[in-house]
């Protein structure tokens, strides 16, 4: 804790040594001394008179807020300007307004012409207003302000750099924000020079300049600049194709064609990023991004600190591989090739990947070991998810069967057609299956899930990318090499992506241009994550699996240990394992009863009781915190219903639609529950663990769906499959099919091709 005024202010442990920029976006949640640049576009109005009061304070928020996080912040503002031209105009108009009145000695005044401003004299008249704003609002935050004024010169002369550095200094020891300006009303026009050559050589002509040198001086970890465009795009924004630069690296000017300047203000992109480099050559990381866009400017300083994507970051490291959004594209492209080919072709890629599994068994289960040595000894992982994240050879015989399964049913997945219809003579119709197009698919600690996915989009024609956890690394590249391999012997490698990069799963939802379809592989914290981070993409998966199994007065006492011991300890850490056992009422204290606790018991499963079935018990187990709980554990609740109905309605209340059960030897009864139900399955007799692509007979299972728009339950080819209309006509036209047209509609339907079946 330190203080200044008597207000204690929480510091954060930010220190590093200065002299090397940050590498990754990640890393800039480190840095310490922060440079934020407001450009006019982003503190002046639209008409350019005037300040943008709502957006400066959203500014001044973010910047309090990681001021007293304990990190030195700075300002490098316009607005001066602007705001002295709306004091100026407004004089003017009242001085002209009161000699009109005199001169006519009408109380009726004419159309008065303003004059145009010298942008010194408004600079003059605005600094002292635009630093009282700044004050006032952050005394909200008890956070104190000072102004700085500069020109060149302050630089360019020894002893004034000197006085300024130390000011500078001192206030930031103070935890004082300083506001620093070019003194616009004595600063003379820009002229050309050879600056921005190098670190020593830089002239102050406009803010950017400004902020850039002071970032340097001050031995600043981050530049912020702030502007009206998103970032740096590679040709001018808003023109077709442009597309935002995710990092920018030194050199890459070449590849970017700039546009004009903003609407107000001395410099253009070009000057920014002129700037940037020259900062990033002096050891400060830059991050351009958009100021004005009411969407992201209430959070965009805070966002790039945290290491959000956003902007155009700065960067002297250039990753080995390709960034993700050029995966992206790599695997578009390589998705319509592979959709191209034929599913003969497509098949044998996924047969030659199946083998490849049990080929290089030893090279795959050896990567394994280190991922699982390397996670025991960091003791990050329960057991559940260390139990998913081994692989056997069992598993990996099991994965190849799965795969051939795939590849034996993807015959006639892609372009088949599923309606056709005549619409009119000689014009016809047809509705097919394509593919969707990019999936990204997101897995925690599931190898496995890695070759069963792969094999799923090469059958429906999607490129593919892959994003697993760290702890799964050594496993996912080999699989992911493995699976390259394979598709090699068709030219499609590039359809499977595996991304390796520091990209957040936050950033990859945002991805909206690049991806078609988010599938989220793991715990129900990181799908609800996915679901509320994704911007414009629909994900498909499950945000819990709390499946239930209602054991029903005419239920066989030989079936109902055998499906509950199953359902509940297979393999509890699964999403279609038992949650929760709902019993009838009349079974309590029967010899049925009795059965079901003691297999619980001896299996070691921890109980806790419903509110119901606690009330019937004078000492009962735990009673269950939430009857909506997951438990991934050999752990369960066991309640109590009066009746099928109140099962199904205890089902639809608590339950998450994933897969529900009724254990029952009444046919009648089983029907009314299988059809009341709403859940993506529902068994009758069954084990809730049959709820899964390969029980299912659909080879692997990208995920289980409880959505109730596409894909529902096990989601196998069917589900990345979309269609598209194929409409072939002979010169028709809609006119013809009006009143007195020629033509009228038929609108048959005509029968479909014969399926493929071997």
């Amino acid at each position: 804790i330190r203080c200044w005024s008597n207000i204690p202010f929480i510091t954060m442990p930010l220190s590093r040594a200065h002299g090397k920029s940050f590498a990754h976006r990640s890393e800039l949640k480190h840095a310490k001394r922060i440079v934020v640049k407001l450009g006019s576009a982003v503190v002046t109005r639209g008409d350019e008179c005037g300040l943008a009061l709502g957006r400066l304070a959203s500014i001044v928020e973010q910047v309090s807020m990681l001021q007293n996080q304990g990190r030195e912040m700075m300002i490098v503002t316009s607005g001066a300007v602007a705001f002295g031209k709306q004091r100026l105009r407004h004089e003017i108009l009242l001085s002209q307004s009161v000699r009109q009145a005199l001169h006519s000695g009408q109380s009726q005044l004419k159309d008065m012409a303003i004059p145009v401003l010298e942008a010194r004299a408004c600079a003059a008249a605005g600094q002292s207003g635009l630093m009282a704003l700044y004050e006032a609002m952050f005394t909200q935050y008890s956070i104190c302000a000072a102004q700085i004024l500069v020109t060149n010169l302050d630089f360019h002369d020894e002893q004034k750099r000197r006085n300024l550095n130390g000011t500078l200094h001192e206030l930031l020891r103070m935890n004082i924000v300083p506001i620093i300006n070019t003194n616009d009303a004595v600063v003379p026009p820009p002229e050309p020079n050879s600056d921005l050559q190098g670190v020593n050589v830089i002239s102050v002509k406009d803010n950017d300049s400004l902020a850039a040198r002071l970032a340097v001086e001050m031995k600043t970890d981050l530049l912020i600049v702030l502007s009206d465009v998103e970032g740096l795009f590679d040709s001018p924004p808003g023109s077709d194709d442009a597309k935002l630069i995710d990092i920018f690296y030194p050199g890459d000017q070449q590849s970017v064609t700039f546009g004009t300047k903003s609407r107000v203000g001395m410099g253009g992109m070009e000057a920014k990023v002129k700037a940037a480099l020259w900062a990033l050559q002096g050891g400060t990381s830059v991050v351009i991004a958009n100021g004005t866009h009411p969407k992201i400017s209430g959070h965009v300083i805070t966002d790039i600190v945290e290491g959000k994507k956003v902007g155009t970051f700065f960067s002297e490291v250039k990753p080995a591989g390709p960034t993700v959004e050029q995966q992206g594209e790599m695997a578009r492209a390589g998705g319509r090739t592979l959709a191209a080919l034929q599913p003969e072709q497509r098949a044998e890629i996924i047969y030659h990947l199946a083998d490849l599994l049990t080929d290089q068994r030893e090279e795959i289960l050896l990567a394994n070991k280190k991922d699982l040595e390397e996670a025991e000894n960091k003791g990050r992982l329960a057991l559940p998810l260390l139990k998913r994240l081994s692989l056997s050879t069992s598993k990996l015989n099991s994965l190849a069967i799965g795969l051939r399964q795939i590849a034996a049913s993807s015959q006639d997945s892609v372009g088949r057609v599923i309606r056709r219809t005549r619409i009119a003579k000689d014009l016809d119709l047809e509705q097919v299956t394509v593919p969707i197009g990019v999936l990204l698919v997101i897995f925690e600690s599931r190898p496995d899930c890695l070759p069963q996915v792969s094999a799923l989009a090469i059958a429906s024609g999607n490129g593919l990318l892959l994003k697993g956890g760290k702890e799964a690394a050594h496993s996912n590249q080999i699989l992911h090499h493995l699976t390259q391999e394979a598709l090699s012997t068709h030219g499609v490698k590039d359809a499977v992506q595996l991304v390796n990069t520091r990209e957040e799963v936050e950033d990859l939802c945002r991805l909206d241009k690049l991806i078609d379809l988010i599938i989220p592989r793991g715990s129900s914290q990181l799908v609800r994550n996915i679901q509320k981070a994704a911007k414009g993409i629909p994900v498909m998966g499950h945000s819990e699996g709390i499946c239930h199994v209602y054991v029903d007065t005419d239920a066989s006492v030989e079936k109902v240990t055998r499906i509950i011991r199953d359902s509940k300890c297979e393999y509890p850490a699964a999403c279609n394992a038992l949650e929760t056992l709902l019993i009838h009422r009349d079974l309590l204290r029967t010899p049925l009863f009795d059965q079901i606790i003691d297999m619980l018991r001896v299996e070691q499963v921890k109980i806790h009781a419903g509110p119901k079935f606690a009330s019937y018990l004078t000492f009962s187990p735990s009673e269950v915190k939430s009857l909506r709980t997951e438990y991934g554990d050999l752990e369960c609740c066991i309640e109590v219903v009066d009746s099928v109905q109140e099962a199904v309605e205890h089902i639809h209340k608590y339950g998450s639609s994933h897969t529900d059960v009724i254990i029952t030897e009444n046919e009648k009864t089983a029907e009314f529950f299988l059809q009341h139900v709403d859940s993506a399955c529902v068994f009758w007799n069954a084990s809730t663990r049959f709820s899964d692509g390969y029980r299912f007979g659909l080879g692997a299972e990208v995920g289980i769906s409880t959505s109730r728009i596409h894909a529902r339950g096990p989601v196998g080819i069917e589900g990345l499959l979309t269609t598209k209309w194929l409409l072939r006509g002979d010169n028709h036209v809609v006119s013809d099919f009006s009143e007195h047209g020629s033509m009228k509609y038929l609108h048959e339907s005509l029968p479909l091709p014969q399926r493929n079946t071997n």
